[in-house]
């Protein structure tokens, strides 16, 4: 019995991973004027409402590893994006919340986003994007079970 050849051109993963990929690449580009990347954005959303929470949190919420957070956070820290302080129900551990800085950048990156998934899905309708959202939606959740 003959096995078919490996083609990842023919499996989804492949375009996954090289879209994912490629989104960070020109999103980084496009917030690295305003001081910001791709990577804090998850815990810029996490805090923009004034939310305050711990390292332990947001690494669950973002679904990293706590050194990974660490180091995430001491680079926005030192960047100026937020701040610690005590939490007072746990002395060994601090809450991380959002720098006026921060929250003044926000508007600009969340238009530097949309504007970069009006890039990414041009030519495509409202219903074509819609049906993609549902059917990545399922992907991740399937991978998320793994």
């Amino acid at each position: 019995m003959t096995e078919t050849p490996w083609n990842p051109l023919d499996h989804p993963g492949h375009y996954l991973s090289r879209i994912g990929r490629g989104l960070t690449r020109i999103g980084d580009a496009r917030l690295r004027p305003l001081g910001l990347a791709t990577a804090q954005l998850p815990v810029l959303s996490l805090l923009q409402n004034g939310e305050k929470r711990s390292q332990k949190e947001l690494a669950a919420l973002v679904k990293v590893e706590q050194p990974t957070m660490a180091q995430l956070l001491s680079r926005m820290e030192r960047d100026g994006l937020i701040r610690r302080e005590a939490d007072p129900d746990d002395r060994r551990s601090s809450l991380v919340s959002l720098t006026d800085a921060a929250i003044e950048r926000l508007p600009r990156g969340r238009q530097v986003l949309r504007d970069g998934n009006a890039d990414m899905t041009r030519g495509l309708s409202l219903e074509e994007v819609r049906t993609l959202i549902g059917l990545l939606r399922r992907v991740l959740d399937n991978v998320e079970a793994l």
